[in-house]
């Protein structure tokens, strides 16, 4: 079978399908509702998505399983208003979303039914649960082909060898140092940045325009004094689970947080970035 061409015309057509309103772009249709997600099992509000609201509730139950663990056939939703106020219990699965007359940042919560669940007893979010394989740093050193021995030699080559100098080399650009950290001595400092930001606000943070939730503002004990930010990430690019030196600020999933100056972090309309929205460098 022959294979069919598409013309520059239907792939610009096609584009413009994909990254319209309603569909994988980030602009938000009228038929379109942004709703939080929280679960009965699971600490952290996890995702914010938009519906749209000719959906069925059976729809969006099998839509929300993918992101939770729970199979629709052991959830049990509930709409809640921006307070927290129980709006209504979505019992009849062929209703459509709009029925029930959702606003954007309500939040959808799910009740696990099934007491037996992947997610029940904090399986999916508590690592201490899991068996961790452990190495002695003995056994580490004596393996070949490592970090360990790859850094070892460089620095050898070149005693102020960093990764960030060896990436600026393999780039082609100039290196330059960073400078020495000043200490902060000032209890308030950056304290009018993070007079702007709320709990709960999606956010973007820099460097790397990596988004997420804020879910923490204010000083942390054990750390240079000031303001900060703890950020719970939309993908595991953080350094920690809200916890830092043994003191908890709040909770995520280990490696989705990290607590920020308030000047790194910007607060706004950042929903989660979407895989499938074509850039105008993207062939067919």
């Amino acid at each position: 079978m022959a294979a069919t061409m598409l013309s520059r015309q239907d792939i610009d057509a096609l584009k413009a399908y994909v990254s319209a309103p309603g569909n994988f772009g980030q602009n938000q249709a009228e038929s379109t509702v942004r709703l939080h997600v929280t679960h009965s099992n699971l600490k952290a509000e996890f995702i914010e998505l938009r519906l749209d609201l000719h959906m069925t509730v059976d729809a969006v139950k099998y839509k929300l399983s993918s992101h939770c663990g729970t199979p629709a056939t052991d959830m049990l939703l509930q709409l809640r208003n921006n307070n927290g106020t129980l709006i209504s219990i979505l019992t009849d699965s062929q209703r459509k979303l709009g029925f029930y007359s959702p606003q954007d940042g309500w939040a959808l919560h799910i009740v696990d039914t099934n007491p037996n669940s992947l997610s029940a007893r904090g399986w999916l979010e508590d690592t201490s649960k899991v068996q961790k394989y452990t190495m002695t740093d003995a056994e580490y050193r004596a393996r070949d082909n490592t970090y360990w021995k790859y850094k070892e030699q460089k620095l050898k080559e070149d005693p102020e060898w960093t990764a960030e100098k060896e990436l600026c080399m393999r780039r082609g650009i100039d290196y330059v140092a960073p400078k020495q950290r000043e200490a902060v001595e000032d209890e308030d400092f950056m304290s009018a940045e993070a007079a702007s930001m709320r709990v709960g606000e999606r956010c973007e943070v820099d460097p790397g325009s990596k988004r997420g939730v804020i879910r923490f503002v204010g000083k942390c004990d054990g750390l240079p004094k000031g303001h900060w930010v703890g950020v719970q990430f939309d993908e595991p690019v953080g350094k920690n689970d809200g916890s830092v030196k043994g003191k908890r600020y709040f909770t995520c999933p280990e490696g989705y947080g990290s607590l920020l100056r308030p000047d790194k972090v910007k607060a706004g309309d950042y929903p989660e970035v979407d895989e499938f929205k074509f850039s105008d460098e993207d062939e067919i």
